[in-house]
């Protein structure tokens, strides 16, 4: 049984409903990585039919995420549908935002670069830039594609308000906004609503939280080096810990039922909600981005939804 694929909103571009996010092989974040084992994991993904490669210039310090994803490519890139950014910048470690267009026009170009390609298939601006504004960088992304260096656009991190100026200004089809179990913020806000009712893609990242949806952490996660996911993923944090793990329970019950690992549970969730056309899974494992695909080869019953439900309603309220 082969890999799923959907139309991303109203473009030509079919996207495989799971995609392999690479904010790790920027090798300063999730911890410790083995970047020949990276290359592996995309190459990986590329074999076995997961085609949506996302990444960012500001994934690594030093871009190392884009220069890994373009080596991995090398070859193979008929077959990958490779979404990347612009928007954010890596200054003495820090994440700065800014869409200036003429800083975004020479970042395409180092994207290019980077991953060794003549054009883009998904460009998006990374975030809103409250000084620069967004509808310059939007009247440049239209711009790239006239000239055929992306073949879409699309936005990641914009509210409501901004994904209609986003269509008007861009005819954006596509769209990252955070999603998974743990975090539902995409729905209360309206986000993934507004783009099911209007035809626009949905790629979410973070369907994983993290990696604690996968249930192979045995323990709190500290920041310390290249280790600082828990700055953004709470679940790790004391706190939240032993709420997480209580739902987790659940998911492992649902999984040694069927067979599966926790992580297509958790992955399966995601693509359950309506809206959804991909999840995004970062994974520098060969084995674990097999693993992840495997989600897209059943689905959660209502049975299991409805007991998924009634434990974070129990333990995360």
């Amino acid at each position: 049984m082969g890999v799923e694929y959907r139309k991303l909103g109203q473009s030509d571009i079919e996207v495989s409903v799971v995609g392999l996010g690479t904010w790790a092989l920027g090798n300063d974040f999730f911890g410790e990585v083995d970047t020949d084992r990276g290359i592996m994991a995309i190459q990986k993904a590329i074999d076995i039919g997961i085609n949506l490669i996302d990444t960012a210039p500001a994934y690594g310090q030093y871009h190392e995420a884009e220069t890994t994803v373009g080596r991995a490519l090398k070859g193979r890139r008929q077959y990958a549908v490779i979404s990347t950014k612009c928007g954010v910048h890596r200054i003495f470690g820090e994440y700065v935002k800014c869409l200036s267009p003429n800083v975004i026009r020479r970042e395409l170009e180092n994207s290019l670069k980077r991953l060794d390609t003549d054009y883009i298939d998904i460009y998006m601006l990374h975030w809103p830039d409250l000084n620069f504004g967004i509808e310059g960088a939007l009247d440049l992304l239209a711009n790239f594609r006239r000239e055929g260096k992306i073949r879409a656009a699309a936005v990641s991190n914009f509210n409501v308000k901004q994904i209609k100026i986003a269509q008007k200004k861009a005819d954006i089809v596509g769209i990252q906004p955070p999603c998974s179990l743990f975090d539902r913020s995409s729905f209360d806000n309206g986000i993934i609503p507004y783009c099911r009712d209007n035809n626009i893609g949905v790629m979410t990242y973070g369907s994983l939280g993290g990696g604690i949806l996968s249930g192979a952490f045995q323990k709190p996660v500290e920041n310390s080096g290249r280790e600082r996911r828990s700055s953004v993923y709470n679940y790790f944090n004391q706190s939240m810990w032993g709420k997480c793990n209580k739902v987790i329970d659940t998911l492992r019950t649902i999984a040694n039922n069927r067979g599966v690992s926790i992580a297509e549970v958790s992955i399966n969730w995601v693509l359950a909600q309506p809206g959804v056309t991909s999840a995004l899974v970062g994974s520098t494992n060969p084995d674990n981005v097999a693993r992840n695909a495997a989600a897209t080869h059943w689905e959660l019953n209502p049975d299991e939804l409805s007991s998924i439900e009634e434990a974070c309603k129990k333990f995360m309220s």
